[in-house]
């Protein structure tokens, strides 16, 4: 399994005079560079999110053909 710990990043920003937040969560090189890392730059994931437990889950999110 791999594993790391990162944290839940918020900031602002402003577009044509608009304020917009974004929401971020960061994986560290060392996993994200894994062979078994699941993930590949430009996935779709879906996320789901229990909070019962404070757990999210993380899947790629394959398209209907």
């Amino acid at each position: 399994m791999l594993e790391g710990k990162t944290r839940f990043l918020r900031y602002e920003m402003k577009v044509k005079g608009k304020k917009y937040e974004k929401f971020l969560i960061n994986f560290p090189a060392e996993i994200a560079r894994d062979s078994q890392f699941p993930f590949k730059p430009g996935d779709e994931i879906l996320i789901k999110v229990d909070p019962k437990t404070c757990t999210v889950t993380l899947t790629k999110a394959y398209t209907k053909t």
